[in-house]
């Protein structure tokens, strides 16, 4: 059986990577949202045109990121969202909850600081855990049934 896990979430640092690599050899695909954070903040006026008003630009902006996301959440059989600790990620958690409402397995991840403020996603969860590496143990169970090695 091959897997399709969506990555949401933090942009800002390499843990998709580390997932990646640690399941190498796995039935498994990523996919991910668009992690250039300039692209996608400004692809709505790169491609329909300047906008004065910065509410009308990030609006072209999610409008156009939203079709991406809820594709390849949809598509996804499992969804792996990162609370980073640097920025307040509003995104990750409406990802969160859209990955639920579709009833995706979903996993969280997020530091210990950060528990109480996600409490209810993370009762929303199937899992979660604190580390990329942590994340790719928990994938790695799901699809050989073998624990990790120590």
């Amino acid at each position: 059986m091959h897997w399709t896990v969506y990555l949401s979430g933090e942009i800002h640092t390499n843990w998709r990577d580390e997932i990646a690599a640690a399941c190498e050899g796995l039935p498994v695909s990523f996919t991910a949202p668009v992690t250039d954070h300039a692209a996608s903040d400004d692809c709505g006026v790169a491609i329909l045109g300047e906008e004065p008003n910065k509410f009308w630009h990030d609006h072209k902006g999610a409008k156009l990121n939203a079709i991406r996301t809820r594709n390849a959440i949809e598509a996804a059989d499992l969804v792996v969202v990162r609370f980073g600790e640097k920025y307040r990620q509003w995104n990750a958690a409406f990802d969160a909850g859209y990955a639920h409402a579709l009833g995706k397995p979903l996993i969280v991840m997020h530091n210990a600081e950060h528990a109480h403020a996600l409490k209810e996603v993370d009762a929303a969860a199937n899992a979660t855990c604190e580390t990329p590496r942590q994340a790719a143990q928990m994938l790695q169970y799901l699809m050989t049934g073998a624990l990790p090695e120590s």
